[in-house]
Parts: structure tokens; sequence; C-alpha cells
């Protein structure tokens, strides 16, 4: 049987009720064994439980964390056969993404999961996802990839989103189909594409200066606009656009800024607000004017994982063409290129 590694972040899953509201507490591998001690009616692998410290509220998480949880993984990679992430929702999208960038190809699989109610709390979803991500870590035909597992549901980490505050079936993926789906059995619709190899372990360099969204939005600012792109920090920006990717022009103003900030070596990613399609610079002369000013069409990329795929590749050093080809292809299959 499969021996896997569960690292607990922190987290709605592990969080008990306070004064001030639902916190981060210790002692989650002790209340699993307890929900889990009637036998084990689950066929479930056997596993260990690693909390980090401090514990965390997700909405608190920045990118210091990958570089935490990936030092994590390699010093205990050798002595498992899988691992599974517990993390709260908010954030998940970005860290599944960022680790699946930093990792890169794989040879066992990295699950993230959590839960929309706290563990032991009434109509807790936090046992069948933290069962469903254990039985997953040990069935051998789940890719080698990280993965994220919610509501009897598996999806690549990096096309994840989460798409419902209150629902328990809060996370999707708009613009790829599902690894897994576990229902009376657990079938996997498709093989996954992806290279398998040796993790990457190297830590990222955190610059929180380096990478910016600009969400474009009827009345917005032309001058914080302008201030955003000359700040001379900014090393990789995300257009939230309209549609298949339109911007305001501002008269051309705008896109002569986004010109200049190219120029200047910034990358500049553009992503669609809608939930499912791609970017198409060019259907529209606005959108064709970015080709002209050096922004990159990032086709079904989420925001999640283009602000991850952006702070991870920047941080291992990669700027000018280098930076622009891995932009523009599917790294790890986050958008709608030939996978790698």
């Amino acid at each position: 049987m499969p021996r896997v590694l569960m690292l607990y972040t922190g987290g709605t899953i592990g969080m008990q009720p306070s004064p001030q509201g639902y916190i981060p507490c210790a002692g989650l591998a002790e209340r699993l064994a307890a929900h889990l001690a009637l036998g084990d009616p689950y066929r479930l692998p056997a596993f260990d439980v690693i909390e980090m410290q401090p514990l965390m509220d997700s909405a608190e998480l920045m990118p210091v964390a990958w570089n935490r949880l990936v030092a994590l993984l390699e010093s205990h990679w050798p002595h498992y056969d899988a691992f599974v992430v517990l993390h709260g929702t908010d954030t998940m999208a970005y860290s599944a993404a960022a680790l699946s960038f930093m990792l890169g190809a794989l040879n066992k699989a990295v699950i993230f999961t959590g839960s929309q109610i706290p563990l032991g709390e009434p109509r807790s979803d936090a046992l069948n996802n933290v069962v469903s991500a254990l039985q997953l870590a040990a069935h051998p035909a789940t890719p080698c990839e990280v993965s994220l597992a919610f509501h009897d549901r598996l999806l690549r980490g990096n096309r994840a989103r989460k798409v419902r505050t209150q629902g328990l079936d809060a996370f999707d993926s708009p613009n790829f189909p599902w690894l897994a789906e576990l229902g009376i059995g657990v079938s996997f619709p498709q093989p996954s594409a992806l290279l398998s190899g040796l993790p990457n372990f190297a830590p990222i360099e955190v610059d929180d200066e380096a990478v910016a969204v600009l969400p474009l939005h009827p009345g917005m600012s032309l001058r914080r606009a302008r201030a955003l792109l000359a700040d001379e920090s900014l090393k990789g920006l995300v257009l939230y656009s309209y549609g298949v990717g339109n911007p305001l022009s501002f008269g051309g103003e705008l896109l002569d800024d986004l010109k200049a900030a190219n120029e200047r070596g910034v990358a500049l990613l553009n992503v669609t607000q809608c939930a499912q399609g791609e970017v198409v610079q060019g259907a529209y002369a606005t959108g064709a004017a970015l080709n002209q000013a050096g922004v990159i069409a990032g086709s079904d990329i989420t925001l999640e994982a283009a602000l991850a795929k952006l702070t991870v590749l920047l941080g291992r050093g990669l700027t000018g063409l280098a930076l622009r080809d891995c932009l523009k292809s599917a790294v790890r299959g986050e958008c709608r290129h030939t996978d790698q």
C-alpha cells in the first residue's frame, strides 16, 4: 500500500470557532485520526501528517509560503509515494498553480484539498475531501502532476478556480476537463498528457513588487493605470481585459504606456475576465493593437495561473525572450497550447 504525506498549511479544514470567528488551530492530525477511528471503511493508504508553522488563513498566504511548501516536499520526497496538501480555499488555486510551475515535471502526485466547512462542524465536507484526496493519492491512474481534489472531482492544479463562495462544489476548471471523477467508482476521462520526471525543488526569489494585475473596468482611471505601468519595480503585469482580450484604449494613451512598459522589459500577459473562453488578440481592432504594444495573449489561462506563472518565472530569473517564450507556451498544461 502506498505511503502518503499530508502537509497541513492551515485554512478552513482545520479551523475551530473563536469569539473572533474561525481561526487556524493545531492538532488536526489527532482530530483526523479520531474521525477515521471506526475501522477503515475507506481503505485508505498509510499516511502521516505534518503541520506547517505557523498555520495560516490562506487569505494571508504570500509567495514565500510556496518556497516553504516546496522545501518540505523536497525533504520528504524520497520517503513517500504521494503528497496531499491541506490548504485554505481562498488561495488554493494560486498555490496549486504556483507549485505546478515551481516543481515542473513530477514522478509522484501532489494533490491539494481543503474544505468549505471545518472538520467536525455540522455538514462539514472536510472528511469527504480528505478521504477522496488520500484515495486518489493511492490510485495508480492518478496523474503525476499538481492537482486539486474537491467535491468528488480532481482538477489540474493550474486550471482550477474557486467558483463558489457558499457551495460545497467550490472549485471547477472551466476551460479544461476534470482529471478524475469520484462516483460509485473512480473514473479518469483522459490520461494526463504532461511529461513526468524528477521535480525541481529550487526556491524562487520572492519580490512582492515585481508582479501586478491591472483589471479593466468602465470608469477606470488612466492616471492610476499609467502610474502602475511606469513603476520601475514592475517586472510583470497581468492585463485583466474584456471578452476576447479587448482593452480600453483611452485614445491610444494606455496602449502607448503598455508599449513603453514592454520596451522597458516588463512582461505583459493578457487574460480574459470571462470564466470560459480564451484571449484572441486581433478579433477586434482594440485587441489587435495590443500585438503592436508587445502584449502576450494568454489564451485561456486563468487569472490565478497567470499571476503564479509570472511570479515563478520572474522568481527563477527569466527575462527577455526566454520569459516571453515561456509565457506564450503551455509550460505545464495551463493553457490551450501543446502540453510539454
